[in-house]
């Protein structure tokens, strides 16, 4: 008998320079409020989290210059690729992300956009950003592993 995956989670993009840009910390699930097309486009994996970032507006939290692009079978209605997206959060999550927010140095930062269940979601992470030097630090970090790694292979 076949098992089922319970939870099938379907990942579109990730926004892999954030990482390396930011230290990210506390990462949150939240759903996105889309159109048809974006949602049929997102289903084709045409999204870029590039440059993106979130928001607070009027005591919700948007998605600003995250882009989707427009999907190409659509004959009217076709939506604008980088129009700002609500994020669907609960009332304490968001007051507890402006209180992070506030705080020096913190930003709100999209990890990746995926589907969970048939919905599209986006994972969010408060991130603080990184000087030059600690850039270098993570990349030597990286590439010391990376050796250790090469070198434990040939021995063994």
């Amino acid at each position: 008998m076949k098992q089922e995956n319970r939870n099938p989670i379907k990942i579109v993009c990730q926004n892999r320079k954030a990482r390396h840009d930011y230290f990210l910390s506390d990462a949150i699930e939240a759903g996105l409020v889309l159109t048809g097309t974006e949602v049929k486009s997102l289903r084709l994996g045409k999204a870029n989290l590039r440059d993106s970032y979130c928001k607070v507006k009027d005591g919700d939290i948007y998605l600003i210059n995250a882009h989707i692009s427009p999907y190409s079978h659509a004959y009217y209605g076709n939506h604008d690729p980088l129009r700002e997206r609500k994020l669907l959060l609960h009332k304490r999550e968001i007051k507890r992300l402006i209180g992070k927010v506030q705080e020096r140095g913190f930003s709100l930062i999209p990890t990746k956009i995926y589907f969970k269940n048939g919905k599209a979601k986006v994972e969010i992470a408060l991130a603080k950003g990184k000087r030059k030097y600690d850039k270098r630090e993570t990349i030597r970090k990286r590439d010391e592993a990376r050796e250790m790694a090469r070198d434990y292979r040939k021995k063994g």
